[in-house]
């Protein structure tokens, strides 16, 4: 019952929300993957990232789709907590460093991957000011080191942090610019493959930014 609730809701709520209240302009659509397991890496300025990155899939995947977030904020009460985790299917991941909060985590999102679960993390660690990124944290490093054979896909948003910015209520529409990259896979060692994200991350603002000149 709470399956077919949450597909009526994605099509019904979601998807109208993205599509008819946003400009949306997806680019290299072809490199959405078709499944999972996989991880979506993408930059983070509003609360509006999760919902259209969920609806970049088709309805049928809803039930696969699972956005790390932070555990302070979505399971701060036990309503906001129902939701994030029965609706959005979140894996909660805790911003006090201990040993047993990591390992339930790691416990959880390896279940999530074997299970061909369509990750969403956003790097960055929370929302940054509209368009501008902050500097990347390790952890998707450390993730895609401990997944090698698991395709991580860069994704650049342009124009949520306008629309709902952080700290605000109101809903503005405005155009949202989506680039998708080719996956990537970890090969080395951390500090290779952070250095690739960043520079992936940096061609696709450059690419927006010299259309605007």
């Amino acid at each position: 019952m709470l399956n077919i609730f949450k597909r009526i809701f994605y099509l019904l709520i979601l998807k109208p929300l993205v599509y008819f209240c946003l400009g949306l302009n997806i680019r290299n659509a072809e490199n959405i993957p078709k499944d999972g397991p996989c991880i979506i890496v993408s930059n983070h300025n509003s609360h509006l990232d999760t919902i259209v990155l969920m609806t970049l899939f088709p309805t049928r995947k809803m039930l696969k789709i699972s956005p790390i977030a932070a555990a302070d904020y979505f399971l701060a009460n036990k309503i906001i907590a129902w939701i994030s985790t029965r609706i959005f299917n979140i894996i909660p991941l805790s911003r006090k460093v201990s040993k047993t909060a990591q390992e339930e985590f790691y416990h959880e999102l390896d279940k999530r991957l074997k299970n061909n679960s369509i990750v969403i993390l956003y790097p960055e660690g929370s929302r940054g000011e509209p368009d501008k990124m902050m500097k990347f944290k390790s952890g998707i490093a450390h993730i895609a080191k401990l997944h090698p054979d698991i395709p991580i896909i860069p994704v650049y948003i342009e124009g949520l942090g306008m629309a709902l910015p952080r700290g605000e209520a109101i809903f503005v529409p405005a155009i949202c610019t989506i680039i998708v990259e080719k996956a990537i896979y970890f090969e080395h060692d951390k500090e290779e493959f952070m250095e690739k994200l960043k520079n992936i991350f940096d061609d696709m603002q450059q690419e927006l930014v010299k259309e605007e000149i």
